[in-house]
């Protein structure tokens, strides 16, 4: 038996897609059932309905101990795909609880339970800091506690500790690394959000430079590193470096809209972010834009995705034609 955790997100569901159409025996937890819907919503997405009545759902919370003993009862791996993402600083806390307590929880459980072997879906926000003299991040890139790190960057780098804790104490791990995951289905979070507003007009561009990859080769290359003979390694997983000008460009392309046409320079960008800050914390508002997105949308960022396609001899699907497919569901 196989255990996904997230399972109602983007890349929890098409994994639990993923495996069922080569024929895995899945559970998958939920804390809500309203949550599931958006997972069938996906198989129907696909035409793939008939799949979704194989999934064996649990309910439980990765914060909630008890809730666990029932998920784990004769699981033999387990995809930690469940994560909080958040970039604004008041969801520190829940941040910490979900992301490292939560995944300190699965790795706990896979020990008591004599799991065979657990995949870790982490993020490039995870990663290392380059030096003054490096250009490329790789997974050898070492964390550095004096940079700034957003609260989602850190919790994420702790879910890694935890898991790297496991390891020491006699678990089988794997930790994928993606970039910013493309995909449909889940148009209200994530990337999905991007899409949103540059399909309802969004106006602006930057010149920053970030690691793209497409939530089915996510999900491809996590099942084949499980089922390879890989262990306790971690691997960037994303499929090119792409300007942020040009993935706008691309949706707004794909989904026939006009293209983002005002240039919003690093000057414009922090001066945006500190107004935000200001009517978040005088004016209560929602904060729309945090420091670390605004310096990630001018940083000028580089992935390495070299370790991944020696270990598994893996192609990525090409970004810009993925964009115009997805469109099209």
């Amino acid at each position: 038996m196989i255990l996904v955790t997230g399972g109602t997100g983007l890349v929890g569901a098409h994994l639990l897609l993923h495996l069922i159409e080569n024929e895995e025996k899945v559970r998958a937890i939920y804390r809500n059932i309203d949550s599931i819907q958006k997972t069938k919503n996906l198989f129907v997405l696909y035409k793939k309905e008939a799949l979704f009545e194989k999934i064996n759902w649990i309910q439980a919370d990765i914060i909630d101990v008890p809730s666990l003993e029932i998920a784990f009862e004769n699981v033999d791996y387990v995809y930690h795909c469940a994560a909080l993402i958040s970039f604004d600083p008041k969801d520190e806390d829940l941040l910490r609880k979900t992301n490292i307590e939560g995944t300190a929880n699965i790795v706990n459980f896979c020990l008591a339970n004599s799991v065979k072997k657990l995949c870790h879906i982490s993020s490039i926000a995870a990663l290392g800091d380059l030096a003054a003299n490096e250009k490329i991040t790789t997974e050898a890139t070492e964390w550095n506690p004096e940079k700034y790190h957003s609260d989602y960057a850190i919790s994420k780098y702790g879910a890694e500790m935890e898991i790297w804790r496991g390891q020491q104490e006699g678990l089988n791990t794997v930790i994928v690394n993606p970039g910013i995951i493309i995909g449909p289905g889940f148009w209200e979070q994530g990337s999905g959000l991007l899409f949103k507003k540059i399909k309802n007009g969004f106006s602006f561009y930057t010149k920053g430079t970030t690691g793209i990859i497409a939530v089915p080769d996510v999900v491809r290359i996590a099942r084949d590193l499980m089922n390879g003979n890989f262990s306790n390694e971690k691997f960037i997983l994303i499929s090119e470096n792409i300007v942020f000008q040009d993935l706008f460009n691309t949706i707004a392309d794909a989904l026939k809209v006009k293209r983002p046409t005002i240039h919003a320079s690093p000057l414009a960008v922090t001066i945006s972010y500190k107004i935000d800050w200001f009517l978040s914390n005088v004016l209560g508002q929602k904060r729309k834009l945090d420091r670390y997105t605004a310096q990630s949308s001018y940083s000028k960022n580089q992935y390495a995705n070299e370790k991944i396609k020696t270990a598994i001899s893996t192609d990525f699907l090409e970004i810009h034609q993925y964009i115009q497919d997805i469109s099209k569901l």
